[in-house]
């Protein structure tokens, strides 16, 4: 498969925030692992008590490309039931959408009782790549800022719990990870020409992140800040304080029972294998 070629961005001054100035060890395989295995028993904990008492939580995650949203979203989602944790990753609006009321979308998206709904990119997109893309006006994106909190703080009178994370990523972690993306052909989907666009307006994003986190940092839903340069540490820190954002508690579940399984009547003659479609042995 042939590699994209991608030339170095010119990040001008905005290469690193607070954040990224020390540099940050990675987790060994088995305390990651370990810890993991910890975080997915507290998330059943939590799926329980969601479904128990018709809780609606929502969970809004941002940030740059490449900056491991997408994998904290997969671990989170690993040991729940898909019924009860949803996650939202809408793509471009239609024509019929661009008409619509711009939260309209993403208000269908939202949880009922009982249920768990993760924004892989949420209504922020106006924020972000619209803004810094042009594919909105200066007055759609005026509006929205104004509008955003306000939008917000129905959703939490509403009762729904409402987090909201921003991964942070360097520049160098993220060159990197792009350049391993557009060589691995497993990987080389997550590389949208849209992220590619986006490396070399690192300072108009760091610009629009600033200006969002001015008027969306609010009392009623503020912004989280996760270090995401070690992506083992940056899906451990984002549960484990997801988990401590929700005031969940353990549900004690009516005991499970199996009965003795029935026998197969005498009478009954099962139909041989070979007149069904069987899957080959490959391994």
């Amino acid at each position: 498969m042939k590699k994209l070629k991608l030339d170095q961005p010119d990040t001008g001054s905005f290469t690193h925030d607070d954040l990224h100035q020390q540099p940050r060890e990675e987790l060994s395989k088995k305390r990651y692992e370990k810890e993991l295995k910890h975080l997915f028993l507290e998330l059943i904990k939590l799926q329980e008590w969601v479904t128990t008492t018709k809780a609606r939580v929502v969970v809004v995650f941002e940030g740059r490309d490449a900056a491991g949203k997408g994998g904290v979203i997969k671990r989170i989602t690993e040991p729940l039931n898909p019924r009860v944790c949803r996650i939202a990753a809408l793509g471009t609006p239609s024509p019929k959408e661009k008409t619509q009321w711009y939260f309209q979308r993403y208000v269908a998206q939202l949880p009922a009782g009982g249920e768990i709904v993760l924004f892989d990119r949420s209504w922020y997109n106006r924020a972000g790549v619209e803004h810094v893309m042009g594919f909105c006006s200066d007055e759609e994106y005026k509006d929205f800022l104004h509008a955003c909190p306000e939008f917000e703080h129905l959703l939490v009178r509403s009762g729904i719990i409402l987090i909201k994370y921003w991964f942070s990523v360097s520049d160098e972690v993220q060159e990197e990870r792009f350049r391993e993306r557009a060589e691995n052909p497993l990987k080389r989907w997550k590389l949208s020409p849209m992220d590619l666009l986006s490396r070399d307006k690192w300072v108009e994003y760091s610009q629009a992140k600033d200006t969002m986190f001015m008027h969306t940092d609010t009392r009623h839903a503020p912004w989280y800040v996760v270090n995401a340069d070690v992506k083992e540490r940056a899906r451990l820190n984002c549960i484990r304080h997801m988990l401590q954002k929700i005031p969940y508690h353990s549900v004690k579940l009516p005991e499970i029972k199996l009965n003795k399984r029935k026998k197969i009547p005498s009478g009954y003659v099962r139909p041989p294998l070979n007149a069904q479609n069987i899957v080959p042995d490959f391994f």
